[in-house]
């Protein structure tokens, strides 16, 4: 019998939109300490079950409960905190200064810390971060100078990359930090192909890709998957499923009737799904994921559940698309806080060092911005010639490949 309904196609909705308070019980948790952690060399179809729940460190009492909780010494999570606040701290003064109109623009990490920090510090400072411009957390755990970064974001004499980057885009070779890419997804290709030239080269070194929720929906995604799972490319892929691309929610992506972390394990990947704002969980996954291809064993997929508690960027308004108090409804709550709540559980930290510790760190970025406020803008005082625009890569550049441009005339 023919179908006499017309044909119609879905479009996913958020659950919640401005002037209602959103629904987030499409998150899928687990509580606490409940998934199991399989052995590093499981296979990757065994980890299905894992990347459809939520691997959870951190109970509602500040408790680390489960076979996830980490062995991690109290001066690295004091580290850990010290970074994250650190990352915020910065995030707040440079979103002033943009709106003083002393730099183009400005993305935060608000409410990400913990993804980029506990990964920093599972991770060797030599291994590869390929980072979106929500990774500041990775430079603050590697006590990378700020007046760099600011001067990078301000485009004056004391840039390091000498005009040639966006603000926020930054590139810190001997940070393990990547150049950022405006175009997401191209980190994910970059950083299986360098994961892969590691492996060809013998060296032990390996990758750490990130991308958004909204950037699994591009080719770039989809391609760097087929060539980690072929070759077994020692790289960590993350996703950072903050909800929100930039005015999109996360459904759009493909998000709504599966996890992005499954998508991994449908491509030959093992593949994690772990609360993004459980410092704790983050530093067990990234250790697991890194013995992992340290081991010849393969990449891992990692789907770090969080939320995008400020605008995409400063030129975003997220009251227009969402709720204006949803960050505070999330129900995985707040990294700083959540550790913070841990420490003094274990004796390891206070209200009143939290506060002394904000006081320094506050002190510390401002004078890191007053001192870049005193170079002038690269514009106002010289313009680069290509060569002079280059003239570190030249540097750089090995003997054979500068052979072959003076023969080329170049």
């Amino acid at each position: 019998m023919p179908h006499s309904e017309p044909l119609r196609l879905h479009v996913p909705e958020p659950t919640g939109r401005p002037g209602q308070t959103t629904d987030f019980s499409y998150l899928r948790l687990s509580p606490a300490g409940e998934v199991r952690r399989p052995e590093v060399d499981v296979t990757p179809v065994d980890t299905r079950d894992i990347a459809y729940s939520l691997i959870r460190v951190l109970d509602e009492h500040g408790n680390a409960v489960g076979p996830w909780a980490p062995d991690i010494s109290i001066e690295t999570l004091r580290a850990g905190m010290r970074a994250m606040m650190k990352t915020r701290v910065f995030d707040s003064r440079m979103l002033i200064a943009q709106r003083q109109k002393k730099m183009s623009f400005y993305m935060q990490s608000l409410g990400e810390e913990a993804i980029g920090a506990a990964q920093a510090m599972a991770l060797n400072r030599d291994d590869m971060c390929f980072p979106t411009y929500r990774q500041q957390s990775i430079l603050m755990a590697r006590d990378v100078p700020l007046h760099g970064l600011i001067c990078q974001l301000m485009s004056n004499e004391g840039d390091p990359l000498k005009g040639r980057q966006l603000p926020v885009m930054y590139s810190i070779k001997e940070a393990g930090f990547f150049s950022i890419s405006g175009n997401l997804a191209t980190q994910y290709i970059q950083a299986v192909g360098w994961a892969m030239a590691s492996a060809i080269k013998n060296d032990t070194k390996i990758a750490s890709a990130w991308i958004g929720d909204g950037a699994t929906a591009e080719a770039d995604f989809d391609t760097a998957l087929t060539f980690a799972h072929v070759y077994h490319a020692p790289v960590i892929l993350n996703v950072v499923n903050n909800q929100w691309a930039i005015s999109t929610f996360q459904a759009i992506a493909g998000g709504e009737n599966t996890t992005f972390a499954a998508r991994g394990v449908g491509c030959g990947i093992a593949s994690l799904r772990v609360d993004g704002n459980d410092f704790l969980a983050v530093y067990a996954a990234s250790k697991w994921a890194a013995e992992r291809a340290r081991s010849n064993l393969g990449p891992t997929l990692i789907e770090w559940v969080t939320y995008r508690a400020g605008p995409h960027s400063t030129s975003d308004d997220p009251s227009k698309y969402r709720p204006l108090d949803d960050a505070s409804h999330f129900p995985l709550g707040d990294p700083i806080a959540r550790l913070k709540q841990y420490l003094i559980n274990q004796g390891a930290w206070s209200e009143q060092e939290h506060e002394d510790t904000q006081k320094e760190l506050e002190a510390m970025v401002i004078a890191a911005q007053k001192e870049a406020e005193t170079l002038g803008s690269l514009a106002d005082n010289h313009v680069f010639s290509p060569a002079e625009m280059f003239e570190d890569i030249y540097e750089q550049m090995p003997e054979h490949l500068r052979q072959q441009r003076q023969q080329l005339g170049l």
